[in-house]
């Protein structure tokens, strides 16, 4: 599914230079459970940019789905991003004064996919908020929110969700709740990669790698 071959990213300002990944190397499987981790600074935000297609590395390839990224169009890196991967983010990035339905329709929309409020609404059902989706953001828990944002990336039928510091926000039990979602998702076949640097959220995964000042220091398989 992912393949980072020698990626390096590095960023310039003026004289200065700030190597923020320095020559990763990951393979991520189809249906693993992967987390990755690491203090403040140590590349996880860029790692999950340009897993997520957001950006490219300076050097080194990266290969999704078998496809090179480096030489896709500002479209085809759009499509890419519309039907490959899903992303669930800590605010959780729902529309205020919208339902839930209308929040997981939206990548619907975005693509021109048909039948979207079925498909919706069965989104919805497979994270548990069936009876929830006519109900608006602030008339749902922290935990509820962040399940319709997992519904809204599962809505497009993605091969992989990217999960940003996904229960950052979260209280002890809707991280229980929201992770052992990620693991039925995970145990059905779906490709997932956390990215977060909570201890007990990376206990779910099946593996961790650990990054620091940009280069993977741990690759731990549970």
């Amino acid at each position: 599914m992912i393949e980072l071959e020698h990626v390096s990213k590095v960023y310039s300002t003026g004289a200065v230079s700030l190597r923020a990944l320095d020559d990763v190397t990951l393979r991520i499987g189809n249906g693993e459970l992967v987390a990755v981790m690491g203090p403040s600074g140590s590349g996880k935000s860029t790692m999950m940019n340009i897993l997520g297609c957001l950006d490219v590395p300076s050097e080194g390839s990266y290969l999704l789905d078998g496809e090179p990224v480096a030489g896709l169009s500002e479209n085809r890196l759009a499509d890419v991003r519309s039907r490959k991967i899903g992303f669930v983010f800590q605010s959780f990035n729902l529309l205020p004064r919208t339902s839930a339905i209308r929040n997981v329709e939206l990548p619907m929309v975005y693509a021109g996919t048909s039948n979207r409020r079925r498909r919706a609404q069965q989104a919805l059902e497979r994270v548990g908020l069936g009876d929830r989706t006519d109900h608006q953001p602030n008339q749902l828990s922290g935990g509820q929110q962040q399940r319709v944002a997992v519904a809204r990336a599962l809505v497009t039928d993605p091969a992989m969700i990217l999960a940003d510091e996904p229960t950052g926000n979260l209280d002890t039990t809707s991280t229980v709740d929201v992770m052992n979602l990620f693991v039925e998702l995970n145990e059905a076949g779906r490709t997932i990669v956390l990215i977060t640097h909570e201890p007990e959220v990376a206990e779910f995964a099946q593996r961790v790698v650990t990054l620091r000042d940009g280069r993977i220091v741990g690759d731990e398989r549970r």
